[in-house]
This record gives structure tokens, sequence and C-alpha cells, in this order.
């Protein structure tokens, strides 16, 4: 008998009792649909991961100053030196104010302020919705200006371009010289957009800012990122004459860090939705065990009028394929609507739906048809013609 003849019987088979076949797919569409899903997430995740730190450069440094007091504060000018190095591209030393209160008109509002110097903008891959960023004069004269991250913007100042306008923070006015474009949450679920940027010589004389806890530093190359970093530890161990009391956050190896996080959780997830599969197999089996009861008879009759063993073999194996192929097909398009849908209803979460797992996951859902149909194929295929027409 051919295969697409058994393929129609099956489908008949499958067709005469919907509900059922439905039943009985179930089990292996919650599996595919949910290895799919999953994945997506977990690879959404990934890439969002991955997006997020290359957003901040991954040629990156981060110096940290974890320990307090004169000891170990960082000098602007030492800091600036280092460019000279050629495995250096900028230095951006920041200083921070946490919540301050900014005040525009009868407005009023609480946002964390950075002063940094010109560099920062550039390292940061920040874009001006209008005006300009923070310009080297203005640390040299300590002018009295800020850059609004967009959030801040919308908050005082709507739809209008607040360039030009001054702003009160804690007791000290500034001009506003330009607004940042909206950029969203890295990793550390911290924003820019929130944030006002004034020169770091401006913060330190108005508010008293003089301890460089957080420099950023962009290496020349991938290929200087090495360099750099153990450039820093030899200065700092210099400066400190400790190992102690600081770190440098490396963005290559935080990336491959956090890709390694997500990949294994994508298999993990993946690893338990399979789980599924396998219920659905038993479901697959125990159902076929039942159909080769109630077709019995029909067995007899094919075997008395000359069916051979693996033509009854290949009839009950391809109808559990069909049945767990179908079922994979549908969980298929289950688990693309879900990845998409998720996606479409939060765009926090982005999904991506990758073609090998999908194929993977269907392919494994018709394994799971062939080796849980295999057990009820071979028993009915054994049946004895004699026996078979006895049954009732």
């Amino acid at each position: 008998m051919k295969i697409w003849e058994l393929v129609r019987m099956a489908l008949r088979t499958v067709i005469s009792n919907p509900m059922r076949s439905i039943l009985t797919m179930l089990g292996v569409i919650i599996g595919v649909g949910s290895v799919v899903a999953l994945v997506a997430i977990g690879q959404g995740s990934t890439a969002k991961v991955s997006d997020e730190i290359s957003g901040l450069g991954t040629n990156l440094l981060v110096v940290n100053i974890q320990n307090t007091g004169r000891a170990t504060q960082l000098n602007y000018e030492e800091l600036m030196q280092l460019e000279q190095f050629s495995e250096f591209n900028w230095v951006a030393p920041t200083i921070s104010k946490g919540s301050s209160n900014v005040k525009y008109d009868r407005t009023k509002a609480s946002y964390s302020v950075i002063g940094t110097n010109d560099r920062y903008g550039s390292m940061n891959k920040v874009t001006m919705a209008s005006g300009r960023f923070i310009a080297e004069p203005d640390l040299e004269f300590r002018n009295n200006v800020v850059v609004l991250g967009s959030d801040v913007a919308k908050t005082f100042f709507g739809f209008l371009d607040p360039v030009g306008q001054e702003v009160n923070i804690d007791g000290v006015v500034f001009s506003v010289i330009g607004v940042m474009e909206q950029k969203g949450k890295n990793i550390n679920n911290t924003s820019i957009d929130t944030t006002v940027i004034m020169p770091l010589t401006t913060a330190q004389r108005q508010f008293k800012l003089g301890s460089l806890r957080t420099t950023y530093v962009e290496a020349a190359s991938k290929e200087d990122v090495a360099t750099a970093e153990q450039t820093l530890k030899d200065y700092l161990y210099y400066k400190f004459k400790s190992d102690s009391g600081y770190e440098i956050l490396n963005q290559n190896e935080m990336m491959k860090t956090q890709e390694a996080i997500a990949a294994q959780m994508s298999y993990m997830l993946a690893g338990i939705a399979a789980i599924s599969l396998l219920v659905g197999g038993i479901g697959i089996m125990n159902i076929m065990l039942v159909t080769v009861s109630e077709r019995t008879r029909e067995i007899g009759i094919r075997k008395s009028i000359g069916a051979k063993r693996r033509n009854i073999l290949f009839q009950f194996l391809v109808e559990s394929i069909v049945l767990s192929g179908l079922g994979g097909l549908i969980g298929l398009l289950v688990g693309i609507g879900i990845s998409y849908g998720i996606e479409y209803f939060n765009s926090s979460m982005p999904t991506q739906v990758s073609l090998w797992v999908s194929l993977a996951a269907f392919l494994f859902s018709v394994l799971v048809g062939v080796l849980f149909g295999l057990y009820p194929a071979n028993k009915a295929s054994k049946l004895r013609p004699i026996d078979a027409l006895r049954f009732d």
C-alpha cells in the first residue's frame, strides 16, 4: 500500500472522530507551542540585552570607585590625560547628585543630575532632539547650562521646545541648551531620559560635588579594549596603592555573560516545555492502543484477505504520525501567534521566533508520533487473524 494512501486513511480516521483527535493532539499542541513561544521570549530578551549593551558602546569600560575618602578620589585632569594614550578614544568622568528638585514655572519634580564633560554624549550614543550637548567651553567657563532628558523636557514643557528657557535646580537657575532623544531603559533599569546633564565643573562648583565616583572610558577599538583595561588597572593601582576599592566593568564581558545567561534560560525553558511533548506522546500511545482494540475485527478481516504484518504496522504507525504531526503543526501556529501577540501587547518584552527552533519542535513532534505509535502499531500487526475475527 502506498504511503499517500495510508496518510489519506489516517486523515479520514482523524476527521471521523474530531473531538477525540483534538484531545489526543492537545499535549503535542501545548508542547510545541510552549517550546516556540518560550524560546522566542528567551531569544528576544537576549537580543534586547545585546542591543542595550551595544548602545552603550562595545568598546566601553566603566570605572567605579567603591571606597570613600580623599585617598580614593580621582582627579579630572589626570583622567583626561589618559586620552593621550593610543588605546584610549574618549574619557568621560561623571558625578551624580542623585535626586534633585527641578522647578519650572509652577511645575516641580525630582530628577537625578549628572555632571560630566562633552565626551559623555558621544560615548553613550546620545542624539539630540533639539539644541546641543555640553561643549568644552561650558566646562572651561563653568556655564550654568543643562541638557534635559526627553521625559524631563516633557514634564515641564510638554511638546514645546525648551531650548533657551530657564529651570531651577535646588535653588540655582540654569539655561536649557538641549533636549536628548528618547532612549529608554538600559540593562540596569535606569534611563538617561529621566536625567538632567550639566558640565562637571558647574556641578562641582554649584553643588559642592567633588568626588568622581564613575568614569566612562572608550577604547580606540575592540582590539584595544584589553590593553586599555590593563592601563586603567595600572593607573588605579598606582593612584591608590591597592588593587581593591574600585572595579572596572568591561562591556564586552558583560555582553558575553548576559548572552550566556539568556541562552541558558532559553534552553531550560525549552527543556521544560519539551516535557509536554512527551506527555502528549503518552496520550497518543494511549489512544492508539484504544484504536487497535476498537478495530481488532477490521485488522482480522484485512489479514484474512492477504494484508501482511508490515501493512498493518505501517497503517497504524502512519496514523500515529499524522496525529502528532497535525498537533505539531497546530502547536507551531499557536506558538508563533503567542510570540507575536506578546510583543504586540507588551512592547517592552520583545520576542524573536527562531525558524530552526520551530522546525526542530515540529520534527520532534513527528518523532514523538513514531516512538509512541510504534508499540500500538506493532501490537496490531501481531494479532492473529482467527483471534481478531472472533473479537467482539
